[in-house]
Parts: structure tokens; C-alpha cells; sequence
């Protein structure tokens, strides 16, 4: 088949680690060929054996991944065919050497174990019935994995700097956490003195009392010669001469 098997190109969160990879799921590549009985393997081998690999020709003889050591291959993932026509929801990518209890010495079964150095590896999809193979897919391109540092490799350097910084970082914010409570405390310590002092002013004007002019009373004024007292408001009048008396 003119299918070949490739990691997602989208972003993926593990597709490549430093013992598993993905792989698209491949969709009806095998419509034409397969029955409900025959089911779809996936082959994996080191990069510069797949020239030599040679397809089992029953299911008894699939090469382990315990073999993989020696073999340099190994035939994992049995699935039905059925899952590969897409009918149903599934996961639109398989995952190679996630299985890790696979490194158990008593698994006898296709297991899907971690892969043990980072390649790099190729694989292929192969269709078997009752009767041996009956459909594959073109080798994908050599994938290599991750490879894990070595703790002697690790330089500690990086770690001493970066305890450094974090020290630096911690003085430097209590310097700006002082720093900011002293012209925090000044600039209260200003705004509380003009408080006050407006407060007192105030105060002292508030306390002080206004006292007028003493102004003395009005003397009263002699009347004019001739006038009597009157009542209050009436003015005065002028006093007329008593009559004489006159005797009969």
C-alpha cells in the first residue's frame, strides 16, 4: 500500500519522549483487503534492519518485543481491522512504548513496551489473516527519540546561579519593601503635621472672643426754659402761667 505511517505534525504534548513516540492512526487503507477476522499489527524496527526484516507468516511466529535485543524488531499493537475503517469514535493517534509493565521477564504476549535507546526506528502497518499477511504499508522515515542526560552530564552550575538570583532577588525586595515604608512613614508624618497645625489655628480662633467699644450712656439733655415734662414720646410743652385769682 502506498501509505506510509508518520508522527502528527500537529503539537502534541509527548509525541516524542525519550521512550515512547506517536503515530497517526491511519483511516480505510485497509477497506479493500480485510474481513471482520483479520486483524492489523504494527511492525518496529531499528532503522538499518528494515531492509531484512521478514514478514511472519502466522501469527504464532510475530517476533516479541522481549526480542527486540537480538531481533532488532519486535510486532506490537494487534488491533482489529474493523477499528481501522474509522466508523467509531477513537483515538486518532497510537502510542508506541507506553505499555511499561510490557518489561515484565514472564510477558509472552505482543506487548507494547518502552523502547530502550532513541533509535532511530521505523515502522510499518501489516495486515495478517487466518493465512498469514495480506496487506502492509510503505516503512515510515527514521524516527529518533530523546535522549536522556546522563546526571554526570548535568552541569550544577545552572542550579548555584540560580540560588544565587533568588538571593539576590530576596534582598533586593526588602530593600524596596524598607524603602517604601520610610517614605511612606515621611510622607504621613508631613500630612499629619499640617493637620495639626491647621487644627490649631482653629482652635485659637475659635477661643478668642470679641469685645466691643464701651460706649458711655447719653447724659439727658436740659429741657428748654418754659417746656415740662412730658410723657415719654409726647415731647415737651411749654407751661402756661397759672391764672390769677380773682376774689368776688
Amino acid at each position: 500500500l502506498p501509505y506510509v505511517p508518520r508522527v502528527p505534525p500537529v503539537a502534541l504534548l509527548g509525541k516524542v519522549t525519550a521512550t515512547t513516540f506517536a503515530l497517526e492512526r491511519p483511516c480505510r487503507i485497509f477497506d479493500q483487503h480485510a474481513n471482520a477476522l483479520d486483524s492489523v499489527w504494527l511492525a518496529v524496527a531499528f532503522a538499518n534492519v528494515t531492509a531484512t526484516f521478514r514478514n511472519p507468516p502466522s501469527r504464532a511466529d510475530v517476533p516479541l518485543y522481549k526480542q527486540l535485543p537480538t531481533a532488532l524488531s519486535y510486532m506490537t499493537l494487534e488491533t482489529a481491522a474493523a477499528v481501522y475503517t474509522c466508523s467509531a469514535p477513537s483515538s486518532a493517534v497510537l502510542r508506541v512504548g507506553d505499555d511499561t509493565a510490557c518489561r515484565d521477564e514472564g510477558r509472552q504476549d505482543p506487548c507494547n513496551g518502552p523502547l530502550p535507546s532513541p533509535g532511530p526506528y521505523r515502522v510499518k502497518f501489516l495486515l495478517m489473516g487466518c493465512h498469514g499477511p495480506k496487506a502492509e504499508t510503505r516503512w515510515s522515515q527514521p524516527i529518533l527519540l530523546h535522549r536522556a542526560l546522563s546526571p554526570s552530564t548535568i552541569d550544577p552550575a545552572p542550579l548555584r546561579r540560580s540560588s544565587d538570583m533568588v538571593v539576590i532577588i530576596s534582598i533586593l525586595a526588602s530593600l524596596g519593601t524598607v524603602l517604601a515604608t520610610t517614605v511612606l512613614g515621611a510622607l504621613g508624618a508631613k500630612v499629619w503635621g499640617s493637620l495639626f497645625h491647621r487644627d490649631l489655628g482653629t482652635s485659637t480662633f475659635a477661643r478668642r472672643s470679641y469685645r466691643t467699644h464701651h460706649i458711655p450712656p447719653a447724659l439727658p439733655q436740659p429741657l428748654p426754659p418754659g417746656c415740662g415734662c412730658s410723657p415719654p414720646g409726647l415731647g415737651c410743652f411749654a407751661l402756661r402761667p397759672s391764672a390769677p385769682c380773682h376774689r368776688n
